[in-house]
């Protein structure tokens, strides 16, 4: 094999330490990173006179400098003297590299602090040493716990402000152990601090004589953060496959935890299959070991199928290969959680279509108690069990933060909607296992001289869509077809009778029926299904679970003053009197299919023609 390496880059030896400030609003957390960009000499001379231009623009005149002005950018912030989103800042000491997220102290912004929190090492708790624990602080200090962060650095600021009282100050120190004994922290420590001011941030302060601890800044430049990954479990998630030529054969991506060496073994963890890494490549060229957080490029001894989605993996600790987990979901949209909706689920290097089978709890962040609900609202917190298409390979949250995380993203609007900590793998999705059968989809086919497809009629109440899927179903009857029509109405007096009309019970409905399709399609059947099937999300779902070419779209479109006016069963009418809630057109939406595969104007033809026109459609597709 020829001596093929990535370019070298200059070496910097110093660590990386992430971490996070969150606490209340105005409890100074903007203030204090701008303290610690000028302390270690990050701010230019021309940004230091535009600071103190601007400080007399929004802040006091004088002496003093307003340092939160460095980060908050944006001019609604300044204006509401609030942060609204999340802020990076990047600096060095002597000793460390450090990256810095300041959050937003609302509760609105929850998701944001969610973001910023999702790859530190530590948190940095700001109080406002007047106002004590607050319900934010509280709130912040339970999400680092839940996202893993170990070591907390609590600073009580503007501690200036009341007089440098040691009594306020050990007090406030008091109150926080207490509310977070049992929040799993592995160290905390305490700082009487001035933002404004700089006391005790960069050189130890006079003004605070009965304080005998470090400063804030040579706390950060010592704490271990690195030794947690190293001494974890190998896991490298696979991102890239790299071939640049005939002679060089490697797979790329970050190291996720662990350490490696030249002549490791380790662990395909999809294949289940063992190799030696024979190579490994760095940014500063090849070398013999790597540890946790470096970008690698490793060859390995067999030529194994392994590809983007696959971990590298410590064959004796193996990790958990699974379609079904229990996991912790924050929830970010606008739009609430509903069980049963499909989403995209996005890990750090794999992609599936996941669902959420059951909400079985939702945790209330201010004092940590399980609730039972039925949906989770923006910012909340739920205990969720997830069922995804194909499995993915994962740890615990609380084992691999790499590994044991995942967004979901709608799959209509492709906007992130959620984060995830998975808790553990469910015992079914280890013990139930696919039973394979000697007459399969093809068989069942052949024997009946025909192709299986699903015919999906959505459309408005009293559209129509009964009516043609019925005429259909005679038609192909005629001509000696194997068919079965799954009718809204009708699964409702027995398989969906538990349901009701609310968004959730609209899901599952669609989820139930859409599961008997495919049973009946594998089955060798010609299958229609009418249901009324309003959203988007849950028609890319259904079609989803179905081969390709299997699903066919059947959009039967008749304007809603028309289906209301026909009102066979008189539930327009009951729905505009209130006697109907949730009624699709009227107090629930209905979203049209943006590129149906039939689209019949329902309200400009006759249902026999309507007919005609899918036979023919059919028949072009070779169905039929």
């Amino acid at each position: 094999m020829a001596n093929t390496a990535l370019p070298r880059a200059k070496k910097d030896n110093k660590s990386l330490l992430r971490f996070i400030t969150c606490g209340s609003v105005d409890d100074g957390k903007s203030t204090l990173i701008g303290r610690l960009l000028y302390e270690t000499g990050q701010i230019y001379d021309d940004q230091f006179k535009t600071l103190q231009e601007e400080t007399n623009k929004y802040g006091t005149t004088g002496k003093d400098i307003d340092f939160a002005l460095l980060l908050d950018g944006l001019q609604s912030e300044r204006e509401q003297g609030i942060t609204i989103d999340v802020a990076y800042r990047y600096f060095s000491s002597e000793k460390r590299k450090y990256i810095i997220a300041d959050t937003p102290g609302h509760e609105q912004y929850t998701r944001n602090m969610v973001t910023g929190a999702s790859t530190a090492n530590l948190a940095v708790v700001l109080i406002d040493a007047r106002k004590g624990i607050l319900d934010q602080t509280k709130r912040h200090s339970f999400i680092s716990s839940l996202l893993g962060i170990k070591h907390i650095v609590l600073a009580v600021n503007k501690i200036d402000l009341i007089d440098y009282d040691k009594k306020i100050f050990d007090n406030i120190v008091k109150d926080f152990q207490n509310f977070s004994q049992d929040l799993n922290f592995e160290t905390i420590k305490t700082f009487p601090i001035s933002a404004r001011y700089g006391d005790n941030i960069t050189g130890l302060s006079k003004n605070v004589s009965w304080y005998e601890g470090s400063t804030m800044l040579e706390y950060l430049d010592n704490i271990d953060v690195d030794s947690d990954m190293e001494a974890q479990p190998l896991r490298f998630p696979v991102q890239a496959g790299v071939r640049p030529n005939h002679d060089f054969r490697g797979i790329s991506g970050t190291l996720a935890s662990g350490k490696l060496n030249i002549n490791d073994t380790a662990l395909i963890a999809k294949s289940n299959q063992k190799t030696k890494i024979n190579r490994i490549i760095s940014p500063n060229g090849e070398t013999k070991k790597a540890v946790a957080g470096q970008a690698l490029t490793l060859c390995l001894e067999d030529e194994i199928d392994i590809s983007r989605g696959d971990i590298l993996a410590c064959s004796k600790f193996p990790p958990s290969i699974a379609d079904q987990f229990r996991a912790k979901l924050i929830w970010f949209n606008d739009a609430p959680m509903i069980p049963g909706r499909s989403y995209i689920l996005r890990t750090m290097t794999d992609e599936t279509n996941a669902t959420i089978t059951k909400l079985q709890c939702q945790i209330d962040i201010n004092d940590f108690s399980r609730k039972a609900a039925k949906e989770l609202e923006i910012n909340c917190i739920g205990v969720c069990n997830f069922s995804t298409q194909d499995k993915i390979v994962f740890d615990a949250y609380s084992d691999n933060k790499a590994t044991g995380s995942f967004i979901l993203i709608d799959r209509m609007t492709n906007d992130t909607v959620g984060a995830g900590l998975i808790e553990y793998p469910l015992w079914r999705s280890q013990n139930v296992q696919w039973q394979s059968l000697d007459i399969d989809k093809q068989a069942r086919s052949i024997q009946k001289q025909q192709t299986p497809f699903v015919l999906w009629f959505t459309g408005l109440s009293g559209a129509g869509k009964s009516t043609v899927a019925n005429l259909l179903e005679k038609k192909l009857n005629s001509i000696g077809k194997h068919t079965y029509l799954l009718d809204g109405d009708n699964v409702r007096h027995g398989l969906n009778r538990d349901l009701g009309f609310t968004e959730g019970d609209r899901v599952e409905n669609i989820r139930r029926v859409s599961e008997v399709g495919k049973l009946m399609a594998d089955a060798g059947l010609i299958v229609l299904i009418s249901l009324i099937s309003p959203f988007r999300s849950e028609r890319e779902m259904a079609k989803s679970i179905f081969g390709e070419n299997e699903f066919l779209e059947v959009f039967v479109d008749t304007p809603i003053e028309v289906c209301a006016k026909r009102d066979p069963k008189g539930l327009y009418k009951k729905a505009m009197d209130g006697e109907i809630k949730n009624f699709t057109g009227i107090d629930s939406p209905y979203e049209n299919p943006e590129n149906p595969d039939i689209h019949l104007a329902a309200s400009e033809n006759t249902p026999e023609d309507l007919v005609t026109k899918v036979e023919a459609d059919l028949r072009k597709r070779k169905l039929l």
